[in-house]
């Protein structure tokens, strides 16, 4: 009896593990659509990038650096890119 709830505790968690949750939005503004779109070249370049907002700004990490958005009200503007910078370094120089 044990070894059977055993092995079902071992099958269950690794068919939990197993599934890679989706991250993607259940609805995505029109211009966030359009900005993923062409930030991917229309799926011809593979994108990874890491994001956060802190008070007034939206930072965006890419492979080549950080681009800084400042809220300006009615929505965010670029600022500037910090090439070759990281997340957290560009995160802690607008502190």
């Amino acid at each position: 009896m044990r070894t059977l709830i055993a092995a079902t505790l071992l099958f269950v968690s690794t068919a939990l593990l197993a599934a890679p949750k989706p991250v993607a939005p259940d609805s995505l503004a029109h211009a966030s659509a359009l900005f993923l779109a062409g930030l991917s070249n229309d799926g011809k370049r593979t994108v990874t990038f890491k994001a956060m907002a802190r008070n007034t700004r939206f930072f965006l990490e890419e492979p080549g650096g950080v681009t800084v958005y400042v809220y300006d009200g009615n929505g965010y503007r670029r600022e500037t890119f910090l090439r070759g910078a990281k997340l957290a370094a560009a995160v802690k120089k607008y502190r």
